[in-house]
């Protein structure tokens, strides 16, 4: 019993250390003269960018994001240019809603931009962004990379819960073990006398 106990712990410590590890890189970029931060998809594991350009899967987190309607209102929650700059965006926000700070798109509004103006970027997502609700920068690696983010900072609160669950039900198992060998031990000396 002993053994499987120790080996069972084990196993959960490689799978929270590998998960740790795969959503460990990716922090974010300052943007000069904003609160928000962007994010780069090559900040993030290979494993992880793989499974984002999967097309399959990002064609159904792509439809997701659509439907969520987030970056259509940012519109209504920001009235102003100023509200607008001074707005911490979530990582989603930040990467789907609107175009990389290096495309120099001027906003006119918190959802739309001014795209005749001409990028000096090299960068591919400032051709991809349109102002269109359905389109946006949903097919940018920035977007890709938000998401990356926003799941990053989900599994680790779920790793976070997992592991203490996991202490907390191997505390109950190994003092179940020992009430067991207890009660055990009780019996063969009653049964003795």
């Amino acid at each position: 019993m002993k053994e499987v106990a120790v080996l069972l712990l084990n196993r959960v410590f490689v799978f929270y250390c590998c998960r740790f590890i795969i959503t460990n890189t990716g922090t974010g970029h300052v943007v000069p003269g904003a609160r928000y931060k962007e994010y780069r998809l090559q900040d993030y594991s290979s494993w992880f960018v793989k499974q984002l350009n999967n097309t399959e899967k990002w064609t159904h987190l792509r439809s997701c994001l659509v439907k969520s309607d987030d970056c259509n209102n940012l519109s209504k929650r920001y009235k102003t240019l100023k509200q607008y700059k001074l707005a911490e965006l979530t990582p989603m926000e930040s990467g789907c809603c609107r175009p990389p700070a290096e495309c120099g798109y001027p906003a006119l509004n918190a959802s739309y931009f001014d795209l005749s103006y001409h990028p000096m970027s090299t960068n591919i997502d400032c051709k991809l962004y349109k102002n269109a609700r359905s389109v946006r920068c949903y097919d940018c690696d920035s977007c890709k990379a938000g998401v990356a983010q926003y799941m990053k900072t989900e599994w680790r609160v779920v790793a976070i819960f997992n592991v203490i669950l996991f202490v907390i039900l191997l505390f109950v198992y190994f003092v179940g073990c020992c009430a067991r060998r207890n009660a055990g031990g009780s019996d063969a000396k009653g049964n003795g006398r």
